[in-house]
């Protein structure tokens, strides 16, 4: 199957935001152009990615997996980046994981080849769309969720639609989200895979993350109930499928910790297993939601590297800034910045202010006086302190919280070096 169309055969215009050029301008050619986000040469609103903070971030985190005796399949529904994906399975992750079909045609198009579908796909339409979509691609491995023989038979549709034999099968376990609720779930499931010749068992599977609450205690007590229900399953998958290779796959971006603790020894027990992460928004990390996240993950202990301690909060760097104008200072102790609800995550914080530029040149002190209060669909209000000097045409850099729900609000986003300066355009391919 021929690979999709090369992003840098592109061109981009103001079509896209952030692009400053009218009449177009070469993907490839984005890098060249010395573009400087802090001094206004980008179309703000803009969203760039630290390529250093990413790349240590990921080095970081796979370091650790190495210690912990886990493997990662970043979930590529974070930024649904290509390019990224590939970024991360060449530095060493196991393969790459994804939410639905969509996701899963998108990252094949562009040659990715192990894929983790960590979801149950629907009915048997959806079997049918899968299977379309696998006998484009025979060469894939693919290893899809299931928690019930419902969703069981919608795979095995994939696999007659596609005539494939040993379609790899996770049993789902779960609370709060999908997932099989008790034994008798999981019984049932299994024996729905073996009645099938189109399928295999691959493993068990869960999501730590649906389970967790408010309370930090009551959130390990029910992840710790969670794991011993997977490790069980697992052990019901492997008497059913004794001499197979087996995935134990969990994990997300703020209990990995928990997870490998749990689930890494049985792995080893086993002989024959492989523990698979699914972290995705930690390579991004932030200033909200997993900022908190790695303090918490600190007060556990933080990351053991073999032997060493790190902290996660200190060693983790958040890699995305938001970039936009102060369009007015219309009344006293008010500021309204050029972006919005269309541009920034906010179901999990609110932007937080992070520098502020004046011709390119950092306004210092400045910072600390300003703060986001709420958005609009493209109007942020800044609450500014008395005597603050905020200026129309300042250029503020913001850090957001929960990666995922701000990157799904951009076509493109702008990868910068160390001075800043734009390196190159990222596409977003979430369709």
């Amino acid at each position: 199957m021929q690979l999709l169309s090369r992003w840098d055969n592109q061109r981009l215009s103001t079509t896209t935001r952030g692009i400053p050029v009218v009449d177009g301008l070469a993907a490839e050619d984005v890098g060249s152009q010395g573009w400087l986000p802090a001094r206004g040469d980008l179309a703000l609103p803009a969203l760039t990615l630290d390529e250093t903070a990413f790349a240590a971030n990921r080095d970081l985190f796979l370091r650790w997996c190495r210690s912990a005796g886990v493997a990662v399949a970043p979930h590529a529904k974070t930024p649904m980046s290509p390019e990224l994906a590939r970024s991360l399975r060449e530095a060493g992750a196991w393969g790459t994981t994804v939410a639905n079909i969509q996701q899963a045609a998108v990252l094949l198009g562009h040659g990715e080849r192990r894929l983790l579908l960590a979801n149950e796909i629907g009915g048997l339409a959806a079997g049918r769309r899968l299977g379309a979509l696998l006998s484009a691609y025979p060469d894939v491995e693919l290893h899809a969720f299931a928690d019930s023989p419902a969703a069981v038979a919608a795979l095995a549709e994939a696999a007659r639609v596609a005539d494939r034999h040993e379609l790899s099968v996770l049993i789902e376990l779960g609370a709060g989200r999908a997932g099989a609720r008790d034994r008798i779930a999981v019984e049932a499931t299994i024996a729905a895979v073996l009645a099938t010749d189109r399928l295999v068992l691959g493993g068990v599977a869960a999501y730590e993350g649906a389970v967790a609450t408010l309370d930090a205690d009551e959130t390990m007590q029910a992840i710790a109930a969670l794991m011993e229900r997977t490790i069980a399953a697992f052990a019901m998958v492997r008497a059913a499928a004794p001499r197979l290779p087996l995935l134990l796959s969990a994990g997300g971006s703020a209990y990995f910790d928990v997870v490998a603790r749990a689930l890494a020894p049985a792995a080893q027990a086993d002989g024959h297993a492989t523990v698979v992460l699914r972290s995705g928004a930690l390579f991004f990390a932030d200033h909200g939601i997993y900022a908190r996240a790695f303090a918490e993950l600190d007060r556990r202990g933080g990351l053991v590297i073999d032997g060493t301690h790190h902290s996660a909060a200190e060693s983790f760097r958040p890699a995305l800034t938001l970039w936009a104008e102060v369009l007015s200072r219309p009344e006293a102790g008010l500021a309204i910045a050029g972006f919005g609800m269309r541009d920034a995550s906010f179901d999990q914080g609110l932007p937080q202010p992070l520098h502020i530029f004046r011709d390119g040149v950092e306004q210092k002190g400045l910072v600390a006086s300003v703060s986001v209060t709420r958005l609009n669909d493209q109007h942020a209000f800044l609450s500014i302190a008395p005597g603050c000097p905020l200026d129309v045409g300042d250029v503020i850099a913001f850090g957001i919280s929960h990666p995922c729900t701000c990157l799904d609000r951009w076509r493109v986003i702008f990868g910068v070096d160390a001075a800043g300066t734009v390196t190159r355009a990222l596409p977003t391919q979430f369709g």
